[in-house]
């Protein structure tokens, strides 16, 4: 297996909750990692707790400014490119849906052109969502060869990138073209996650630890939804497992893959929220009468088949696990900040990555 040691890493959106994830095991693995993104959009923030600036060259910069992006990209030569930078919140892409579009699309086209303009080898790992999909509500899991879609100005965002990604995979990182031009991308397809260090608004771990943390009730939107709930570091494993296989391979590994839990742990919010307070220790929740809201998907699932027979990937946490790790966090935190560096250490070590620092 390829190691990252040493390697150069271009990570966009490295200030946010699963970017900050990313480039703490980076780091961990002894790999240079330049960050770019913009600043942290939450106070707190897991980048800020982390010192983050002390894991990576930190650029603050935007996506959507291609000469600024283009420049650190080509100054920088990555090996390898991680790009994790989005507007990531459906119910805010109702808001500022024209400009979720322009993120979330032309900003991954933005980070193409970039890995199109560099001299070296380099392989990316574009991330997208499980939300890429034609969701028809039946129930069926998804697989990565199944028509794209979206409802929401987000999932259809997110849905136009993987066309994207697709076009400059096709047009300018051909796979039986690769001794020319020696680029290879694939895609990464995630569902929920969770983890210690998200404080992002209308997420539901997040609303529920805040709730929890002040002895108030917590306020559950859609209690029926059904989602793919995963802990943070199993697709972040996924994103480098699958970089490490296509700088091995980059002609049968430039393609689309899905990370997602085991079908047992898609589970409703209600069920994952009964969970939480119990860990937690107590706590109530409530359903408020909430009306003219936006529509949000009642019902996803990934098939993650390909990546566990292709890739040897597969997920090491059940639902309830996952809970326990990211509740451990949050109470550290809440109790002695400068421990959150040991929890994150002893989390991440159930992956094997090497330590090298």
């Amino acid at each position: 297996m390829q190691t990252l040691k040493n390697k150069k890493v271009f990570l966009t959106g490295h200030t946010g909750f699963k970017g900050a994830w990313l480039t703490f095991m980076l780091h961990q693995m002894g790999a240079e990692v330049m960050g770019y993104s913009l600043s942290p959009n939450t106070n707190p923030s897991l980048f800020e707790v982390l010192h983050g600036e002390n894991l990576c060259h930190s650029v603050i910069g935007d996506i959507r400014d291609t000469e600024h992006l283009h420049k650190c990209m080509t100054n920088f030569q990555p090996d390898i490119v991680f790009h994790l930078a989005a507007q990531p919140i459906v119910r805010t892409s109702y808001q500022i849906p024209a400009e979720t579009f322009e993120v979330n699309a032309i900003g991954t086209a933005n980070v193409l052109d970039g890995i199109r303009l560099l001299d070296n080898p380099c392989v990316g790992v574009m991330i997208t969502t499980d939300k890429v999909y034609q969701n028809n509500e039946t129930g069926q899991a998804y697989k990565e060869d199944d028509r794209f879609g979206g409802y929401d100005p987000y999932s259809a965002s997110k849905a136009c990138a993987e066309l994207v990604i697709d076009s400059y995979r096709k047009s300018f990182f051909n796979p039986a073209d690769y001794g020319k031009h020696q680029k290879a991308i694939a895609s990464a397809r995630a569902g929920n996650v969770i983890g210690g260090g998200d404080w992002a608004a209308d997420r539901l771990i997040p609303d529920i630890v805040r709730a929890l943390s002040k002895g108030e009730a917590v306020q559950i939107r859609n209690p029926k939804a059904v989602r793919p709930w995963q802990h943070v570091l199993e697709p972040l494993s996924g994103y480098i497992l699958l970089a490490q296989k296509l700088m091995e391979d980059p002609i049968r590994y430039a393609e689309g893959f899905n990370f997602g839990p085991n079908p047992a742990d898609t589970l409703t919010v209600e069920a994952m929220t009964q969970m939480a307070t119990e860990i937690w220790g107590g706590g109530t929740f409530v359903f408020p009468n909430l009306t003219n809201q936006p529509h949000e998907a009642g019902l996803l699932s990934l098939d993650i088949t390909k990546a566990e027979k292709v890739l040897g990937w597969r997920p090491h946490f059940n639902a309830r696990k996952a809970l326990e790790m990211t509740l451990e966090w949050y109470k550290t935190y809440y109790k002695k900040e400068s421990s959150i560096m040991e929890v994150m250490r002893k989390q991440t070590s159930a992956f094997n990555f090497p330590n090298n620092n």
